[in-house]
């Protein structure tokens, strides 16, 4: 069907439902960017992001062809939460299995090109200062530390941001406003200065 474009989520979901996996494709095409870039900012490892993503979607399929998934014009929400949770489910097991690396987590916040120029002084305060801020945003509580995390590192807007967590722009932006007060608060206390 050519007009499968124009059709809200909640519609393809029922053309999927009565046979029509033209309108599932549809739906993959329209949400796969952003929750696989969603996964390997998580997870940080290619092969992983694949299987988690196709984890995703098998559960979506599943849920869709058993009749458990009720339309609410949140779709991209609801696959996002399921990512999310098998994210979580993956973390638990490998922490079970004790190989969990604790380089699994390098994240630059300030998202800045390399200098081909810089010193090693330069590199060993930018390491730490990396750090820094690596533990600034791991003292914060999962909800701000999501938006953190989804606005500086995903690039998501703070509409995204509402759709994916399931709450409204307003609580988004407050997540974000009590996340920035509570790494400043932290960093004073903490005698962390921060700088690149």
């Amino acid at each position: 069907m050519k007009d499968l474009k124009d059709k809200s989520d909640d519609k393809l979901i029922s053309l999927y439902v009565d046979g029509c996996n033209e309108a599932f494709d549809e739906l993959l095409e329209r949400h796969k960017q952003l929750i696989y870039s969603y996964i390997r900012y998580t997870v940080r490892d290619n092969q992983l992001a694949d299987d988690i993503f196709q984890e995703t979607f098998i559960k979506v399929i599943t849920t869709i062809k058993q009749g458990r998934y009720f339309d609410n014009g949140k779709f991209a929400a609801w696959v996002m939460r399921i990512a999310h949770n098998l994210i979580i489910d993956y973390y638990r097991q490998e922490r079970v299995e004790n190989v969990q690396s604790a380089d699994a987590f390098d994240i630059d916040l300030y998202n800045k090109k390399e200098y081909s120029d810089i010193t090693v002084e330069e590199e060993l305060i930018k390491r730490q200062t990396n750090l820094d801020v690596k533990r600034l945003i791991s003292s914060l509580p999962r909800s701000q530390r999501e938006v953190i995390e989804m606005r500086y590192y995903l690039n998501m807007s703070y509409k995204e941001i509402a759709d994916a967590t399931q709450v409204s722009i307003n609580t988004a932006l407050g997540r974000m406003r009590y996340a920035l007060m509570n790494m400043r608060r932290y960093a004073d206390e903490k005698n962390i200065i921060l700088t690149t």
